[in-house]
């Protein structure tokens, strides 16, 4: 049941219209489903993939995702810190897009962490400081 994308050149809109089987959308004459025009270009339609949790994860730890990636450049570190919390899909709330835009700026971290000592919680301390307690 394919569902095919098409401009109409009467409305100017993109439209999609479901077909209930590939025969039909070959032989059909596709109608706007907003306007009821019959000018219709097909459109290539957009591919999505479906992809896991980890499979996303993977690129993100592979060094070749971001080969402009420079650590010592706060603006390099807020794209890639972008590019996470978009892979991972998480609003990771206002603090972060702060530290973020922050970053991209060009403000290094060590002045955030400095104008911003709530993101260290109560005892303070660097970014993973802490001993991990397994």
């Amino acid at each position: 049941m394919p569902i095919y994308e098409y401009f109409c050149h009467d409305c100017e809109r993109r439209v999609s219209i479901f077909w209930r089987t590939f025969a039909k959308a070959q032989e059909g004459k596709p109608a706007c489903p907003r306007c009821e025009g019959s000018n219709l270009t097909r459109l290539i339609s957009r591919v999505r993939l479906v992809r896991s949790d980890e499979s996303r994860l993977d690129d993100l730890a592979d060094p070749g995702s971001m080969p402009d990636f420079d650590e010592n450049d706060p603006k390099s570190l807020g794209r890639w810190m972008r590019k996470m919390s978009a892979e991972v899909g998480e609003d990771l709330g206002p603090e972060f897009n702060e530290v973020v835009g922050r970053l991209e700026a060009g403000e290094s971290p060590e002045d955030i962490e400095s104008s911003m000592p709530e993101l260290m919680g109560e005892e303070g301390g660097d970014f993973g400081s802490e001993p991990y307690d397994f």
